[in-house]
C-alpha cells in the first residue's frame, strides 16, 4: 500500500513539474502586448455579438491575447446598438459605432 501512495505521489510531482515547465515556455513564446487588436464587426440586431464578445474575453483572461477588443458598427440597427453599448459597459471592451445616421 505504501508504494502505492509514494508512485501516485511521485506521479503527480512529475505532471506538476511538466505542467510548471510547460506555462514557462507558453510564456516566453507568446508575443508581448502590442498594438493588435481583435475587431468584432456587428451588423444588425448583434446576432452573434455576446458570443463573439464572450470568445474575445475568454482568450484575454486565459491570457492567449493581450491586445485590445473592439465592436466596430458595421450596420447595427437600435437593438443592436443598444446591445453592443450593453456589453461595453458590462465587459470593458471599447464600441465605436454611435454613428448619427443609424437606421
Amino acid at each position: 500500500m505504501t508504494q502505492m501512495v509514494q508512485f501516485i505521489a511521485v506521479l503527480l510531482a512529475a505532471f506538476g513539474m511538466v505542467s510548471v515547465l510547460w506555462l514557462a515556455l507558453g510564456a516566453l513564446v507568446l508575443p508581448g502586448g502590442g498594438a493588435g487588436r481583435i475587431v468584432i464587426d456587428a451588423q444588425g440586431d448583434g446576432e452573434g455579438l455576446e458570443q463573439a464578445v464572450k470568445a474575445a474575453m475568454w482568450l484575454l483572461r486565459t491570457g492567449l491575447w493581450r491586445g485590445a477588443v473592439v465592436i466596430e458598427d458595421a450596420g447595427l440597427t437600435e437593438e443592436g446598438a443598444a446591445l453592443a453599448r450593453a456589453l461595453a459597459e458590462e465587459t470593458g471592451v471599447v464600441f465605436t459605432g454611435d454613428a448619427p445616421d443609424r437606421v
